[in-house]
């Protein structure tokens, strides 16, 4: 069966078939649907549906919370048509015009920024540049087909060399790869930029809110932002377990102490004792909920873990942030790594 897909407000139509997913039919038609992980976890391909059914025949969305999909949110990368439809679609055809390219690229820099992160530093070819949004990522890809995202950590303005945080993932064959055998000089190829997330313009205050490594983009965005100079309230919380794990710590106080608008609130899970921590302690979500009970004039960008980002989408949501001033990016863990961790914790 093949069925109709209408986009509004840009009234774009193509054709989908009953065993395709919608975010393919799409790019398949020429279609600029937005997208990111395309495995159902960072909701950057969603959209509403306002009439007509869709169904998961490729396995339910993790990151489509049960309220999303009561309000009729669908990720269209897992979603195929059932019948014709109409959905609500607004960021397409409003997404910048922004080239994807596959380059060649070398492996500049490798620095260890804590005992399971490793900064990555990427150059490209003399004649290449490439250009990006503040938050967005690149996909390294892997000689056997596979390939890997990774948030650029660099502000766009600086983009000769290409900045990447790669936490260690036990069980993980690329990211065990750096640790223990890559070498500086080593060539890879990317291909970006990719991704919905990325810093919008905006007259409201902001609240940046990354778990871990989520660092990442935010770093890349604050960079942006303090080179245009500053001029509205920003909020950034990061959520980690033990003080260790803020591994750019000095760096962003540093920045703070520069920049009279920008505030930084660091969040342990876990403190050890040996961290002698004085300061906030729990979910980083929890501690962005208590400080602003009302989000209704906020932009907030989240980026890590997806139960830290979903749980940060129902608090917020719930204390009055428009969906439309939420942004996400999700850190999802590639299939086969996933099934490496499950089956070395089983």
């Amino acid at each position: 069966m093949t069925y109709t897909v209408t986009l509004q407000p840009s009234g774009h139509t193509f054709l989908a078939e009953a065993n395709e997913s919608i975010l393919e039919a799409g790019l398949r038609q020429g279609v600029a649907l937005p997208y990111g992980c395309r495995g159902g976890v960072c909701g950057s391909c969603a959209a509403t549906v306002l009439s007509g059914q869709v169904h998961y025949p490729f396995g339910e969305p993790q990151g489509l919370a049960p309220y999303e999909e009561e309000r009729g949110k669908a990720f269209l990368c897992m979603a195929a048509a059932a019948s014709d439809v109409v959905m609500d679609a607004p960021r397409v055809g409003a997404e910048p015009d922004i080239e994807i390219k596959a380059l060649p690229v070398r492996v500049e820099k490798l620095r260890k920024l804590a005992d399971d992160v490793m900064e990555m530093t990427l150059k490209l070819p003399a004649s290449e540049r490439l250009r990006f949004f503040a938050g967005q990522y690149i996909d390294i890809l892997l000689k056997d087909g596979k390939r890997r995202g990774f948030s650029l950590a660099n502000a766009p303005f600086n983009d000769q060399l290409l900045e990447l945080h790669i936490r260690h993932v036990p069980g993980g064959q690329f990211t065990s790869y750096v640790f223990n055998e890559m070498k500086e000089k080593a060539l890879l190829r990317i291909e970006g930029p990719l991704g919905s997330f990325y810093l919008r313009d905006s007259e409201r205050p902001v609240i940046l809110m990354g778990g871990g490594t989520g660092f990442a983009p935010l770093k890349g965005m604050l960079e942006q932002m303090m080179a245009q100079g500053i001029d509205k309230p920003v909020h950034l919380y990061w959520g980690v377990r033990a003080k260790a794990d803020l591994y750019m710590d000095s760096v962003v106080r540093s920045w703070v102490s520069r920049h009279p608008q920008l505030t930084y609130v660091p969040v342990l899970s876990e403190p050890l004792a040996a961290d002698a921590w004085t300061g906030r302690t729990g979910w980083v979500h929890a501690a962005v909920a208590a400080d602003f009970p009302d989000l209704a004039g906020y932009d907030v960008y989240l980026s890590g873990p997806p139960p830290m980002v979903n749980a940060a989408k129902t608090a917020f949501l719930a204390q009055g942030l428009p969906e439309e001033q939420l942004y996400y990016d999700s850190f999802e863990y590639s299939p086969d790594t996933l099934k490496a961790i499950q089956e070395k914790q089983a």
